[in-house]
């Protein structure tokens, strides 16, 4: 199997050429290896990091938590995307500072439109669970072409993510993006089906990074790799609720 077909994803934090350029200049001979069982104990380590800092920040909103957090879990992410063996330092940073933004944007819908939290809490797992149990009994395979069209589609929604912002700062908003009514609606419930796909890529992840004996600083590389997607999954379904509501 090539390694393109072994770390191929659509997660910014899973991309190949990360792990193919790291894999040729290092030699794993006498390394401790990844496993599916370690990459799990790291998720749900840095998941109760994240739930700690997101109750501090949910508890005492800050526009500094929403803004810093956001940017500074953006800066470990890079880190580790470009050098993964920084992943066991970067991925609790990530964590850490991704519950500050997550707790922050959570008040903030939480003020606007209550009850939402638990649901959308409650949603997110449900969808996890879900994708697992598809991935799992082999109902939804990552196929190469599987693979293709969700790091397409992901990429899209990047790409649209961003016009926003860059729109958003001359006072222009892309038509249905962040609106309510049957388009807006319908474009969030496609973006967090891409999101759902996406866990997919990371559960597939997990087995090849173990089965190509990948060293064991990658669990945390592939824990914080699941973690994005899930904090992209919430922050997705939050909003769709929060219009939902509106409506």
């Amino acid at each position: 199997m090539s390694r393109r077909r072994i770390f191929g994803g659509n997660n910014p934090m899973l991309k190949e050429e990360t792990i193919y350029n790291n894999s040729k200049t290092i030699d794993y001979t006498g390394v401790e290896r990844m496993t599916v069982a370690g990459s799990i104990n790291k998720t749900v380590l840095l998941t109760g990091i994240l739930m700690v800092t997101a109750f501090y920040s949910y508890a005492n909103p800050s526009p500094l938590f929403i803004w810093g957090g956001a940017i500074a879990g953006l800066v470990a992410v890079l880190v580790a995307s470009f050098k993964p063996k920084t992943s066991p330092i970067a991925a609790p940073l990530y964590a850490a500072f991704e519950g500050l933004f997550v707790g922050g944007i959570s008040a903030l819908y939480a003020a606007q439109t209550g009850g939402i939290i638990i649901q959308a809490v409650s949603a997110t797992i449900c969808v996890l669970l879900a994708m697992l149990i598809l991935y799992k009994t082999g109902v939804i395979k990552v196929t190469e072409k599987l693979r293709s069209g969700i790091m397409m589609a992901t990429g899209a929604i990047l790409l649209v993510y961003v016009l926003s912002w860059v729109l958003g700062f001359m006072g222009i908003n892309i038509p249905f993006l962040h609106t309510g009514g049957p388009i807006g609606i319908g474009i969030s419930l496609v973006i967090i089906g891409v999101a759902a796909m996406n866990l997919l890529l990371d559960f597939d992840f997990f087995e090849k990074g173990e089965e190509a004996g990948m060293p064991s600083y990658m669990e945390w590389f592939a824990g914080m790799g699941l973690l994005v997607t899930l904090v992209w999954l919430y922050i997705e379904i939050l909003r769709l609720l929060s219009i939902l509501n509106r409506d």
